[in-house]
């Protein structure tokens, strides 16, 4: 009996299967991946997220084919954006303590290996004497030799390592720091918004008729299109909220600007990746910017980092010509 489970913070999983019973070649076909830390196969990205009932049924249906007896279970309910996020943030926490572990084991070892590569080049003889061919001390000589050559090299990859490993650790460290950047959260509430729209638009949207073309969805289906979508939906609301709040705290604290088109009129200087432009024109979600050629560019609102009215730009420009002048 094998058992097909989802749950939104395990994902989706199987259970029973065993090494060597024609299992492997069936997920595998299916794009399961074999799990060694959980020792168990799984279904690629699909913890914390809604069942993929297509991608669970097409296993299903080719297990049984194989003559397998398959069970599912699947749970569609969803944790709180929330608790997914603080289970994220550990886990990646746990990631950079085991990795900053292995870069002070692998620099160590590096260290160790460079002291071995010096004691390996302290016992050949002084002021690089050339090999006495056919002298007794041929034979030790060459192998000191060899024993140095290889005492460099695997200092070198031994540095190689540690080099890798700390430039991991760096990597993994940073990485909650990315996905909180204000601008990542500001794009990420863009796409969640545009989401729900697309499912609302989806729920009512109207059906084809052989006959009459296109014609507005009757209640009944547009009941089944809520019914089947209002899952995902309420995950992508509260995914919404969540990172709203985070926006608002990070405006409050002054980590992200929050500027929009009631803060930013046509005139005004803003600063965008380091550098002041003109505004030349105010959009719903972005601004249009000179470039100091004959086209301009668009910039979101989120990418701002800050702003001076255009009176205030033209004060500043008249008061830099005065002191230049009497200078």
């Amino acid at each position: 009996m094998l058992t097909i489970t989802h749950t939104h913070e395990a994902g989706t999983l199987i259970d029973g299967t065993s090494r060597g019973d024609g299992t492997a070649d069936v997920l595998k076909a299916n794009r399961w991946r074999w799990g060694r830390s959980i020792a168990a196969w799984y279904v690629p990205h699909s913890r914390d997220r809604l069942p993929n009932l297509h991608t669970i049924t097409r296993t299903a249906d080719a297990l049984r084919q194989a003559g397998f007896t398959v069970d599912v279970d699947v749970d569609r309910t969803h944790r709180t954006t929330a608790a997914v996020e603080a289970d994220k943030i550990a886990r990646q926490d746990d990631r950079v303590a085991a990795l900053d572990a292995k870069a002070e084991r692998k620099t160590a070892a590096a260290d160790a290996a460079w002291d071995a590569e010096r004691r390996a080049l302290d016992r050949l003889p002084e002021g690089g004497e050339p090999i006495k061919i056919g002298h007794h001390s041929e034979h030790r000589h060459r192998n000191a030799i060899a024993k140095a050559h290889n005492a460099t090299g695997r200092a070198i990859a031994a540095t190689d390592d540690a080099d890798t490993a700390r430039a991991r650790a760096a990597s993994a460290a940073a990485t909650t720091d990315a996905r909180y950047n204000p601008v990542t959260v500001a794009n990420r509430i863009e796409k969640y918004a545009a989401d729900i729209r697309r499912l609302d638009r989806e729920r009512i949207s109207p059906v084809y008729d052989d006959t009459a073309g296109y014609v507005p969805a009757t209640p009944d289906q547009i009941s089944r299109r809520t019914a089947r979508t209002e899952p995902r939906r309420a995950e992508l609301v509260d995914q919404l909220v969540y990172w709203e709040s985070v926006r608002a705290e990070q405006i409050a604290a002054g980590t992200a600007t929050g500027y929009d088109r009631n803060t930013v009129q046509k005139g005004d200087r803003v600063k965008v990746r380091g550098s002041w432009r003109e505004v030349v024109r105010v959009n719903q979600k972005t601004v249009s910017l000179t470039t100091g050629y004959s086209w301009t560019d668009t910039t979101p609102y989120a990418e701002i980092q800050q702003l001076t009215t255009a009176a205030d730009w033209e004060a500043a420009a008249a008061a830099a010509a005065t002191k230049t002048h009497a200078g």
